[in-house]
């Protein structure tokens, strides 16, 4: 049995329920990708325990490269900028593209990122999201693959973090309010 962090007030996801939904999903886009080979882009640095996990799971041949994106400024909520930390080292030109997301809230970063990757001409755009908050859509995004819906809960774990906290859990928990209500 896990250890739950003391600051976590319950285990949304295990780990072992995270680990049969990735493998269900990295065998459908093997399926979508079949005969090709993809770029895979990870979104750093949410998605890096969920992008290893993932591709570990394809037997698609691949490329990966990383992006650092961000619409968030230093607040927590949105401004619908797009700003580029770290931007592809790869030309995507003519290629499949395959962004792996951590988590999809307000759509806003993605919904920009997918219209700045579908300007460079790539074959296919598609996203993979471990996590999807449909209700806290602010804009005309869904992701083509999802491993879990969620409440609109705060979530840690699996790569998820808060103030670069709480990264390296097994599962994905809720925070307890107290953590970040008083910070």
């Amino acid at each position: 049995m896990v250890e739950v962090h003391p600051n976590v007030e319950y285990v949304m996801l295990t780990g072992q329920q995270i680990t049969r939904r990735v493998k269900m999903v990295a065998k459908q886009l093997d399926k979508l990708y079949e005969g090709r080979k993809p770029v895979v882009v990870c979104i750093l640095k949410g998605s890096v325990i969920f992008f290893s996990d993932l591709i570990r799971n394809m037997k698609t041949p691949l490329t990966i490269d990383f992006m650092a994106v961000s619409s968030y400024g230093n607040g927590t909520k949105s401004t619908g900028e797009l700003t580029i930390k770290k931007d592809l080292a790869t030309d995507i030109k003519g290629r499949d593209v395959l962004i792996v997301e951590d988590i999809i809230d307000s759509g806003n970063t993605l919904y920009n990122l997918k219209k700045l990757l579908n300007a460079r001409a790539p074959a296919s755009v598609n996203i993979v999201t471990l996590l999807d908050k449909p209700e806290r859509r602010e804009v005309p995004m869904e992701p083509e693959y999802t491993c879990f819906v969620i409440e609109d809960e705060f979530v840690v774990g699996y790569g998820l973090d808060y103030a670069e906290e709480y990264r390296n859990l097994p599962y994905v928990g809720v925070l307890k309010r107290s953590v970040y209500e008083n910070a």
